[in-house]
């Protein structure tokens, strides 16, 4: 595990505000360079070798084809010597053309130098792009810049949605997805988080069609349909996103609006309200200024493959989570809270992605405490934390992912292996962080020095500890990283559940009475007049869910008690969010009951995400009503994205008896693995 962290040995760290912080930050070498080299064993590149300043895309979107051509321009520097070969990261269906070089000190009349190159297998999630560089350009801390021309297809970045599958079902769509080390399909690049730098972009449209992107639109020329977009701060790669279509906005706030097709513009502005800058004041009073000038959010059709996704200056959303306001705040949120946690401070390595998820998960919950009271935070942590017991149980104590520092074996894609533990054990270690301080407000006065410390740049663990260490020096001399059975080092590398989880237990009077109502339908005839006590229709969506959680953990049910608990709740459930509707339908699946299979079938028709469709074929298809998944899949396939296609028809076709779905976890997994012993997508809260 250590081989694959910073190699070199520091001294601690001073912290922002005390005599030689800044100096500190200036001599300290960043991820990736000559002084501080770093294994990133997802990236083919050699990243280490070169200090990338900048880079411009050039892209025209063909909606006919569903291809993007243009062209890319990196601005390098060589910062370790004899460098004759630029690797970058790349995939099968991205098409180079051509590759030209401009030499140091050439100017605008120069010929460019055509480069040759090659493209080498390295995993099944991307190729290697090598790159051969003459020795005149390569002088090390001399800039060049390299050019390369593309054409990008159907590759696991970019997701084309014909008419059908928008939610106006009038005009097309694309949209990227950068996460894990997807976005090699996007454009070439060093494909790792370590890296960051700036860009800017150039993209042509079709008539009728709006450009967004993780930036700031600094000009657009109508007659043309050509928008320009600028990005001032460093961000690495997997940030970079785009989505064009038939999208219009709503200001809701002085920095902040809300984009969406037309049908769903008013919905989402009758939802968020004044909210969204509301958030951002209260993350700012504890976090410091919100770093990325803008914070908007575009809401995307069904077919987007997980809940959120957090692009600097613009969220990506899926607009089912409208359906549910304590779903569509607690993630809106989680998104915000990336701001500081994951795109200004981002995780070095994919094997420290808590450091993202984790305190991103944390900084949530501080948020939502001072919004909305410790009692609702306390009900949402422990409906989560019981989704990552849950997932334990399933997995196993001794299973490797339930570390905090993943351990990447070459070949594994990064996606394949997030899971709760990233985001809830990673929120855990936090808090007992925080518990070591003794008083939540100077963890805040940490958190804030950990932002100005390292904001813009990348870090790993160490970086962490080091300066919470140096920030507490009490804490440092009496051995806290070192306390029996709480060790820091078990923390980040020990297997199992958290070594502490943070009191709750001011979410009893919100969770109480689903432990009651839960022990009542314990009982296969339970008491009427007891039942009638408990009014789930003035229950938070968060009590709800976590009541058919429990349920669902004891399914299959018998009959006599789905039946009770479709004439108590059947109906009221319906009227519910999808979060909620698909607990319940996973409830009437595993526990055979047919009278409510029409109900499973209409939710299957009305819902083409992935995270709503997955868990409910899997439990379809590893039970008795195989003939139900065929037959529903039949009549919905001509709605549902070629890459939900493909994943339901190796469930429904080439399974013969897979295991059924867990629970809904609320799962932090973008994609399904691509190894069937894996975890599955199994839960309809999947976001980054």
């Amino acid at each position: 595990l250590a081989a694959n962290y910073l190699c070199c040995c520091r001294k601690p760290l001073p912290v922002p505000g005390r005599p030689g912080a800044d100096a500190a930050r200036a001599r300290r070498p960043h991820p990736g360079s000559a002084r501080c080299p770093l294994v990133d064993v997802a990236s083919a590149s050699n990243f280490q070798s070169f200090q990338l300043n900048h880079f411009h895309l050039d892209l025209r979107l063909n909606f006919t084809l569903k291809e993007m051509t243009g062209w890319l321009v990196l601005d390098l520097v060589p910062i370790q010597p004899g460098i004759d070969t630029l690797v970058l990261d790349t995939h099968p269906s991205l098409l180079i053309h051509s590759i030209d070089c401009k030499m140091p000190g050439s100017t605008q009349l120069d010929r460019p130098v055509s480069l040759t190159y090659r493209v080498d297998p390295f995993t099944d999630y991307g190729s290697s792009l090598n790159i051969s560089l003459p020795g005149v350009v390569v002088q090390r801390g001399k800039g060049f810049q390299i050019t390369l021309r593309f054409t990008t297809t159907d590759g696991p970045a970019t997701w084309w949605l014909d008419p059908p599958l928008t939610c106006g079902q009038s005009q097309p769509l694309v949209f990227t997805l950068g996460h894990s080390v997807s976005n090699r399909s996007f454009f070439p690049c060093f494909d790792t988080p370590a890296v960051k730098s700036t860009y800017s972009a150039t993209v042509r449209v079709p008539e009728g069609v709006m450009v967004l992107m993780s930036a700031t639109r600094s000009s657009y020329s109508k007659p043309d349909r050509v928008f320009h977009f600028s990005m001032q701060y460093p961000v690495p790669a997997y940030l970079v996103a785009l989505v064009a279509g038939e999208l219009k906005h709503v200001d809701v706030g002085p920095r902040s609006r809300v984009w969406a097709e037309p049908c769903l513009l008013s919905c989402a502005l009758n939802k968020l309200g004044g909210s969204v800058e509301r958030w951002l004041a209260v993350a700012e009073d504890l976090f410091g200024p919100y770093p990325w000038g803008r914070y908007d959010i575009v809401f995307l059709p069904p077919s987007f493959p997980i809940v959120a996704m957090e692009n600097p200056c613009l969220t990506f959303i899926i607009s089912s989570i409208l359906e549910s306001r304590d779903f569509l705040l607690i993630d809106v949120i989680h998104e915000i809270s990336h701001g500081w946690f994951g795109n200004a401070v981002t995780n070095a390595t994919w094997e420290d992605m808590w450091l993202s998820e984790g305190l991103a998960t944390y900084a949530q919950r501080r948020i939502t405490t001072l919004a909305y009271g410790e009692a609702f935070t306390c009900l949402e942590t422990r409906f989560r934390l019981d989704a990552l017991h849950r997932q334990l149980r399933l997995l196993g104590d001794d299973s490797p992912v339930s570390k905090l520092q993943v351990t990447f074996e070459p070949g594994v894609n990064p996606s394949t292996l997030m899971n709760l533990f990233t985001y809830e054990k990673g929120f855990c270690f936090a808090s007992y962080l925080c518990k070591l301080c003794g008083d939540v407000s100077r963890f805040d006065a940490f958190l804030r020095a950990y932002i100005s410390q390292f904001k813009f740049s990348s870090v790993v663990a160490e970086d962490l500890i080091e300066l919470f260490l140096d920030f507490f020096p009490a804490l440092k001399e009496e051995g806290a990283a070192h306390r029996e059975g709480l060790e820091f080092d078990r923390w980040l590398g020990g297997l199992g559940a958290p070594l502490y989880e943070p009191d709750l237990s001011a979410g009893g009077v919100l969770t109480r009475p689903v432990h009651q109502l839960c022990d009542l339908w314990a009982d296969p005839a339970p008491d009427p007049n007891a039942l009638a006590a408990f009014d789930l229709s003035t229950w938070t969506s968060f009590q709800t869910v976590l009541f058919l959680d429990r349920m669902l953990d004891r399914c299959p049910l018998p009959h006599e008690v789905m039946e009770g608990l479709s004439g108590a709740y059947s109906r009221l459930l319906a009227s519910q969010s999808a979060e909620v509707q698909i607990r319940w339908l996973q409830m009437v699946v595993r526990s055979n009951y047919p009278p409510e299979i029409p109900a499973v079938r209409s939710f299957l028709h009305k819902h083409t995400s992935r995270m709503y469709t997955v868990p409910l074929y899997e439990d379809l298809v590893a039970g008795v009503m195989k003939c139900v998944a065929m037959e529903t899949y039949s009549q919905t396939q001509g709605r549902l994205h070629p890459n939900l296609r493909r994943s339901l028809q190796q469930i429904i076709f080439q399974s013969p008896n897979p295991a059924p779905s867990p629970p809904p976890n609320p799962s932090p997994f973008p994609f399904p693995p691509s190894n069937p012993s894996d975890v599955r997508v199994t839960s309809s809260q999947v976001r980054l």
